[in-house]
């Protein structure tokens, strides 16, 4: 029989010669090789938890401590048979019934008592605590594991098949925590199943040595109960081993190599600890009554390790460059001076310590976070953030740069959070407003943080303030950050994926310049373009009848559907507004065409008393916490949006056509040129 049919039908066959030792006796000499293969068995899980790399390695465990279970009560069962019937149970639990415990009743139950301790109430509670945690920790973290992953797909960071292997990697890991949850509880029940089935074996040898064979009391309890106990300690021995494997598998964390290398490295990695503990056992030795040579001999081989343990040097502070002058005027040099960074965040000297770790600070970790999310969001990829100290700022405050130049600042005094909220009188501190969303908001000292949560106020710490504005930034301002290269990055990942998609594209049908403008306006329009296999596939199209701008804008717009409006539904009602009849025609008979898609050509007089009704239109309705976006028809959609994009650059442009997704659409205003503000309620 070949060797992979064998390993496929050896559990199979093993598990129903389990369930016949439940009912079928076996020979002493049979039960003796069984007794001895289980605890090899449970050796070499032992074993095999210790070796393994990562919980994962041994994703079978829990199957194996179900079957070891089973195997182990129907040893149980065979044994308590013999005991009963012949008062011999085989060579194996007549000397751990004799031998080990010196032929002692006493001592035996004592041992085996001391067994069930150390299993049950010690390893199989904890490691069971462990699987439990482990098993709600690892589903709650699943999203958030999901989530990671479809961004370093969106990103470019992994392809396609290195995203199917790791989200396939946190199914199996629930499903391993999962099944430990559960497996625990069989090592919890083989340790109670162990104390009754030793009761039970007790009170029935007496009553069948001295009830049904009249044995002396004497001899009952010296064939009996020691063969019991024997069997116990037997049974106990495999099922430890089990137990501390399965603490091992749910403590273990993935590392890079098998788990005594791991404690080893990393308890030897610095020789102090080894020479205190050295030194302690020996001064130990100074007390009364302690004897010397074995806290001498402890102690001595501590100081040896440590004398033998050869830690990695710490870095040199560097010297200071000696570079010639003519070495620093080289074109490299220069070139890489003047080099602008396309983001930046740059602060005061008294904000340093949001950027120390070792002050807690973690403001870097969450920009580069903000990456991530970008990402997942907008679908580019945005560059690095140059993060610096300016002394030249005004101190508690920070500037983000584009290009160069700064084009949003904010404050963050030290020692303060954020409270936002609308009745915060009460509170100390500075009135301020949220810099994105222009909130009513107080700087307050950080040790009233709970007395302000308690009033009801948001409360945000000065870190999560400047990552939201530098966030704000980055969305206002993407279209600007999204570079050739960038763009030529995204179409060889989606050319990974879909070959084709991007072959009818580009280069013969559009430019990679091409496709960036119309990437650019996307953006711009505050349209995601995560979806780009959609939107490639409409521009091939659309390109062979037109490349203008506004044709091939519109056409993505229509790919992507109800994408579109799904950022703006609030349980799936969508707010609008919409111009006055009147006004949308005097509209469509102005659009003039130009370099750059078409623009709206009204009298100044109208298109400000218009773009005016609309603002505070908008202000009304968001006072109001709805986030309303403006409608028209599908020709006029991106004239209007250049004309109100600088007025109003958080309001959405759509077109009729655009609405999909919305179970329904409330109107929250007609926008007229010559008529008071008019808001439904």
């Amino acid at each position: 029989m070949p060797l992979k049919r064998l390993s496929q039908l050896a559990v199979p066959i093993g598990i129903v010669m389990i369930v016949v030792m439940l009912v079928v006796p076996l020979p002493a000499m049979l039960l003796d090789l069984l007794i001895a293969l289980n605890i090899t068995v449970a050796l070499l899980v032992l074993m095999t938890a210790m070796f393994v790399r990562g919980p994962l390695d041994f994703a079978a465990f829990p199957a194996v401590i179900l079957v070891m279970t089973l195997f182990r009560l129907a040893l149980n069962v065979s044994a308590t048979r013999l005991v009963l019937l012949d008062g011999f149970a085989g060579k194996v639990i007549d000397t751990f019934g004799h031998f080990v415990v010196g032929g002692s009743l006493i001592v035996g139950l004592i041992v085996f008592s001391i067994l069930l301790v150390i299993q049950f109430v010690v390893i199989t509670n904890g490691a069971g605590r462990v699987a439990e945690v482990g098993a709600r920790f690892t589903l709650d973290a699943m999203p958030g594991k999901q989530m990671a992953i479809d961004a370093d797909l969106n990103s470019g960071l992994i392809d396609e098949d290195e995203a199917r292997r790791r989200r396939a990697q946190v199914h199996a890991e629930a499903d391993f925590y999962g099944a430990m949850d559960g497996a625990s509880k069989f090592v919890k029940g083989d340790a109670i199943a162990a104390i009754v089935i030793t009761l039970v074996n007790l009170i029935g040898g007496f009553a069948v040595g001295v009830g049904q064979l009249g044995m002396p009391f004497g001899e009952a309890v010296t064939t009996y109960s020691l063969l019991s106990i024997g069997d116990g300690l037997v049974s106990q021995i495999p099922a430890l081993l089990l137990s501390v494997a399965t603490g091992l598998i749910v403590t273990r964390a993935t590392g890079e190599s098998d788990m005594g290398s791991d404690i080893m490295r990393q308890m030897t990695a610095n020789r102090m600890p080894l020479r205190i503990a050295g030194f302690a056992a020996l001064t130990l030795c100074l007390i009364p009554g302690l004897p010397k040579i074995p806290f001498m001999l402890a102690g001595g081989l501590m100081l040896v390790a440590s004398s033998r343990i050869k830690e990695e040097p710490e870095p040199e502070e560097e010297a200071p460059a000696t570079t010639t002058f003519a070495t620093a005027d080289t074109p490299e040099l220069l070139a890489a001076e003047i080099q602008v960074d396309p983001l930046g965040l740059e602060l005061s000297a008294d904000l340093i310590d949001l950027v120390d770790p070792s002050t807690g600070g973690d403001l870097l970790e969450r920009v580069k976070s903000l990456r991530r999310k970008i990402a997942t969001d907008l679908g580019i990829v945005a560059p690095p953030v140059r993060t610096r100290d300016n002394p030249q700022l005004p101190s508690r405050t920070y500037a983000i740069m584009l290009f160069g130049i700064e084009v949003a600042r904010g404050e963050a005094p030290p020692g303060t959070v954020l409270a936002i909220g609308d009745f915060l009188g009460s509170l100390p501190g500075e009135a301020t407003r949220e810099p994105v969303f222009g909130l009513e908001a107080r700087w307050i000292p950080a040790a009233l943080r709970s007395q302000a949560e308690l009033s009801g106020a948001t409360v945000v710490d000065r870190a999560s303030v400047i990552t939201t504005h530098l966030a704000e930034v980055v969305t206002q301002n993407a279209a600007q950050l999204l570079g050739r290269e960038d763009v030529r990055m995204l179409t060889d990942v989606v050319k990974r994926s879909h070959p084709v998609v991007v072959e009818e594209l580009t280069p013969t049908v559009l430019s990679l310049g091409e496709i960036q403008r119309v990437l650019q306006q996307l953006l711009d329009e505050g349209v995601s373009i995560r979806d780009l296999v959609r939107i490639y596939e409409a521009l091939s199209l659309q390109a062979t009848r037109t490349k203008d701008l506004d044709p091939l804008v519109d056409a993505a717009r229509r790919a992507l559907g109800a994408a579109i409006a799904a950022p703006y539904l609030v349980d799936k009602v969508l707010h609008v507004i919409t111009f006055e009849p009147q006004i949308e025609q005097r509209i469509l008979e102005s659009l003039r065409p130009s370099e750059h898609g078409h623009s709206i050509a009204l009298d100044p007089e109208t298109s400000q008393t218009l773009l005016t009704n609309l603002a505070q239109m908008v202000t009304t309705v968001e006072n109001r916490n709805l986030r309303p976006v403006l409608v028209c028809a599908p020709q006029l959609r991106a004239a209007v949006h250049r004309l109100v994009h600088p007025i109003v650059p958080r309001l959405a442009v759509l077109s009729y056509q655009e609405l999909l997704g919305a179970e329904q659409i409330r109107s929250e205003g007609i926008v007229g040129a010559d008529v008071p503000l008019a808001v439904t309620a």
